[in-house]
């Protein structure tokens, strides 16, 4: 029997500029019986793979992005050389090689832009913090222990809820969760659509705010499910030994493809940020990078003040 285990995560939820990106990882265990304990990850690829930083000469850190990005700062490795070998050797250990550059990897990972010309110029190569061969020998390598392990990548997916749909969605709804809500259940259908090819599901989102009840939501694509718990802790729904859907708080510190989602959420994001602040220099070159923040993309906007128009700023600034 086979497990289709899946996670969820976004990255994005709190700037003013840039995009929120909602990101999901699935995979699938061939090798997992009902009663079996639950899949521990980090522990079965755990030749290859870690949860820290202090293990990078050996094994590819996955954990929560926001312990892997280093800070813009760093001069010893690039900031987002963590979150880049994560995303790339899992996608070369599915499909045989990884993307060289961002486009690549945006179309690898069914990545979606608005058509902005701040989103727009030429590819951005990667690898950017770690050398290109060493990458295929980690991707080499997990291949291997992912074969013998009998795992496999299903998917790897970013959909990213860009300014205009996130204030259409805002203004509709009047709620900022509304946003990621929408990227959530997109993520919900796709791995609906790959659970009639498996045994059995089990579904992790990381939560975000103060919300508990999810069912209604989780009804708009999963039929007859049972609400087990609803609290501070965990809201949890199950349909039999089938399918189980949790959502917790800091999921990306305790469940594998949550991190590696969160992972690949944040990755996109920082690329995203990377060619807009690459395009506003271009018309601005004494102008300082922003990573979208409220405060600093405050900053950044007064500074632009007379240089952006009133279509542009509509166009990149959300309203919440």
């Amino acid at each position: 029997m086979a497990l289709l285990y899946a996670g969820i995560d976004e990255a994005g939820y709190g700037p003013m500029l840039g995009p929120l990106c909602v990101a999901q990882s699935s995979f699938v265990l061939g090798n997992w019986e009902l009663g079996d304990k639950a899949p521990d990850l980090w522990c079965i690829l755990g030749a290859i793979v870690s949860r820290t930083k202090r293990d990078a000469k050996i094994k590819i850190p996955i954990a929560d992005s926001k312990q892997l990005k280093l800070a813009n700062s760093s001069k010893i490795q690039h900031p987002l050389v963590h979150l880049e070998r994560a995303v790339l050797t899992f996608l070369a250990a599915r499909d045989g090689s990884f993307p060289t550059t961002d486009i690549q990897l945006f179309e690898s990972l069914g990545v979606r832009f608005e058509d902005r010309p701040w989103y727009a110029g030429e590819p951005i190569e990667l690898p950017l913090g770690r050398a290109h061969d060493l990458l295929a020998i980690d991707a080499s390598h997990l291949r291997t222990v992912m074969h013998k392990t009998g795992i496999g990548l299903l998917d790897l997916h970013v959909r990213v809820v860009d300014v205009t749909e996130y204030n259409e969605i805002y203004h509709a709804r009047r709620s900022k969760s509304a946003a990621l809500e929408r990227g959530l259940l997109d993520h919900l259908q796709t791995i609906h659509a790959h659970q009639r090819r498996q045994n059995y599901t089990r579904i992790v989102c990381d939560r975000q705010g103060g919300r508990m009840r999810y069912q209604s939501m989780l009804l708009q694509v999963f039929e007859h499910l049972e609400t087990q718990e609803e609290s501070p802790r965990v809201s949890r729904y199950t349909h039999g030994d089938e399918l189980g859907i949790l959502l917790t708080p800091k999921a990306d510190n305790a469940y594998f493809p949550v991190a590696l989602a969160s992972m690949a959420a944040k990755f996109v994001r920082e690329l995203a940020m990377m060619r807009f602040n690459r395009y506003w220099a271009s018309r601005n070159p004494e102008l300082k990078p922003t990573a979208g923040y409220v405060q600093d993309a405050r900053r950044w906007l007064a500074e632009m003040h007379d240089q952006i128009t009133a279509e542009e700023r509509q166009a990149m600034v959300r309203h919440a």
